[in-house]
């Protein structure tokens, strides 16, 4: 592990009730994105992680984010994620591990993504 992220308390998105934990490491590997994902799925299941249903509660749930290969898409998986230009769940931990890292897409660092974000954000 190269980097890891303070841990975010968050509310839910979807219909959990709970708050959720989220984080976000940085790691280096030899793994291809299928192969990682496999892993990760194991990790998951070794934590109690049951498949149910989409947005269903779950005990862990860890997602490949971005990977230095740039993008990356299969009938399992899609690097970079989908969602993730517009959580702050995910960016704000990311933005503690990568900070200058580009998203494959539009060039713009997790650094700018993030303020981009924040500055869309709703003021209360």
């Amino acid at each position: 592990m190269l980097r890891i992220s303070p841990i975010l308390s968050t509310p839910p998105l979807g219909p959990s009730a709970r708050r959720f934990a989220n984080g976000a490491i940085l790691v280096e590997s030899p793994l291809s994105p299928p192969a990682m994902l496999t892993m990760i799925q194991g990790i998951e299941n070794r934590l109690g992680r049951r498949r149910y249903r989409r947005w269903g509660a779950r005990s862990v749930d860890i997602d490949i984010i971005l990977w230095s290969g740039g993008p990356w898409r299969s009938r399992t998986l899609t690097i970079p994620h989908a969602a993730y230009r517009t959580r702050a769940f995910v960016l704000t931990p990311l933005l503690a591990v990568a900070p200058d890292w580009r998203d494959p897409h539009l060039a713009m660092t997790v650094r700018h993504l993030h303020a981009r974000l924040q500055k869309a954000a709703p003021k209360s």
